[in-house]
């Protein structure tokens, strides 16, 4: 495996070098930001950010993310001219050699939260979901960056995104995705580009928006549009994890050979479609780390993995989830995790 950590650009309180600092962190998730949806990424601009990363002594191994517009989820006349320009950022990737590109398809908006300051016992401060909290939000209000990770929309452009959706099933989603994929998949495998699809967080319906990559039965029914290493998965423990039904290290087996990228994140559930993020280790949440990471080893699974959404710990503040020192206490309980089942096999 190969341990990375998510930087989040020259913006990130986070210092580039102080990621570096970290035993056995070799690689770095990052993206650019300022681009509109649905246009190009430049090359020079991967290339700059490659540079600045390269300079601390790590490489750049995931972008995370090139949005997908809504254009392409909701089949508009306008996504042919979308998906071109998503495969050409796709061709920049591979040019200038990261290899993997993390994505999701969620409508509107990525992950969710009813709260992105959750308060433990012990003074450290977490994100949380409470599903009756986002159930009873003033949709009129608009999504402030306290419950959602990218947009922040006022209440009139949210009312009319949840009513485009609602004219949208399941199954009509699910075709625009593999309309997506037919035409994106072809060139991230001759551009030497791993897609990287990342579930959906939390993985149910919010305010009605329709959900499709929630469980096994419906990340299988994704992979088998297009049957290919290039078009994987982004495993995520803390989104498939705040279901309980879903079986992860069974899932990983299921997937071996498909997961592109790694997220290892803890949640506690604590009722239905409630949860809050915990520190890594098994104890303090409702994912089996070791079990998880015992399914990776099993499949054989080298690709790139990263602590995901740490605490806030020791009075650091930041951007709730991405602070460093609890990824950093996440990153190395991983890693011995690793080495600790593995230690028969390198000896």
């Amino acid at each position: 495996m190969k341990m990375t950590m998510r930087w989040l650009g020259d913006s990130d309180p986070v210092r580039l070098d102080y990621i570096a600092q970290v035993p056995c962190i070799k690689g770095i998730v990052s993206a650019l930001d300022g681009i509109p949806v649905g246009e190009v990424w430049p090359i020079e601009r991967l290339k700059t950010l490659q540079a600045k990363i390269e300079a601390v002594g790590l490489k750049l191994e995931v972008i995370e993310s090139i949005p997908i517009s809504e254009a392409i989820k909701l089949g508009l006349p306008e996504r042919d001219a979308h998906i071109e320009n998503y495969c050409q950022s796709i061709r920049h990737m591979g040019e200038v050699g990261i290899p993997t590109l993390c994505y999701n398809f969620m409508p509107g908006f990525d992950w969710m939260r009813s709260t992105l300051h959750y308060v433990h016992p012990d003074g450290s401060a977490s994100s949380a979901y409470v599903n009756a909290d986002i159930e009873a939000f003033d949709i009129s209000q608009g999504i402030e960056k306290r419950v959602a990770w990218t947009n922040a929309f006022s209440g009139e452009q949210l009312q009319a995104l949840i009513d485009r959706y609602q004219q949208v099933s399941e199954d009509q989603l699910f075709e625009n995705f593999a309309y997506f994929l037919r035409c994106v998949v072809p060139v991230a495998e001759a551009s030497g580009v791993y897609l990287a699809l990342h579930p959906d967080d939390p993985p149910w319906s919010i305010w009605g928006l329709p959900r499709i990559v929630r469980d096994q039965p419906t990340i299988q029914r994704i992979l088998d549009v297009v049957v290919s290493p290039y078009h994987g998965l982004t495993f995520c423990t803390g989104s498939l994890g705040a279901t309980l039904d879903n079986n992860l290290p069974a899932m990983i087996r299921a997937f071996a050979g498909r997961i592109n990228f790694f997220h290892a994140r803890n949640v506690k559930v604590t009722g239905h479609h409630d949860f809050y993020e915990v520190a890594h280790p098994s104890e303090f949440g409702s994912v089996n780390m070791e079990a998880v990471i015992q399914a990776l080893v099993d499949i054989g699974f080298t690709g790139p993995i990263r602590p995901d959404h740490g605490r806030m710990i020791w009075g650091e503040t930041g951007i709730m989830g991405y602070g460093l020192h609890d990824r950093s206490l996440g990153a190395m309980y991983l890693y011995g995790l690793y080495q600790g089942i593995t230690y028969d096999r390198q000896s």
